[in-house]
């Protein structure tokens, strides 16, 4: 079965009715999931099969007086019977595509140094090392990609 690539907004609130064991932290609230599709600052990109959604990825589309406009992509998880398929990159592409549209110039993600398999995840997605302090002695790496705004 194919899985499908999905950006939701509002009114997609019952597409996150059904999840994967794994995929969130938490059981996904229904009133949270309403006010975070209504908020056109935030977005969602979620991986679904068979109706049950596998991963997601999301992000927060971030302004700021005197900066252009950025994605900041706060998490990104699958389901771990779907690790290994390219849906992290699929959710994570997404993501960058509405960025591109919002005139976004860069999106970035930080992450733990001790986590080194998100660490090759954005690395393998051409991202560059830097944000958040680099350095072994910091805890935290982020990573920055080129969205192509001009």
């Amino acid at each position: 079965m194919a899985v499908e690539i999905k950006v939701l907004n509002r009114g997609d609130e019952a597409v996150l009715a059904n999840v994967a064991p794994g995929v969130f932290d938490n059981p996904v609230d229904s009133e949270l999931t309403a006010e975070f599709l209504a908020d056109h600052r935030h977005h969602i990109a979620v991986a679904i099969e068979d109706g049950i959604v596998v991963g997601f990825a999301s992000a927060i589309h971030y302004i700021h007086p005197d900066k252009r406009p950025e994605l900041w992509i706060n998490e990104v998880a699958l389901a771990p019977t779907h690790w290994r398929r390219g849906l992290g990159k699929a959710v994570v592409k997404a993501l960058f595509e509405v960025g591109q549209a919002l005139n976004c110039k860069e999106a970035w993600v930080l992450t733990d140094r001790g986590n080194p398999s998100a660490m090759a995840f954005y690395s393998s997605m051409g991202g560059a090392e830097g944000v958040g302090g680099a350095g072994p002695d910091n805890p935290v790496v982020g990573y920055t990609f080129a969205l192509g705004a001009s």
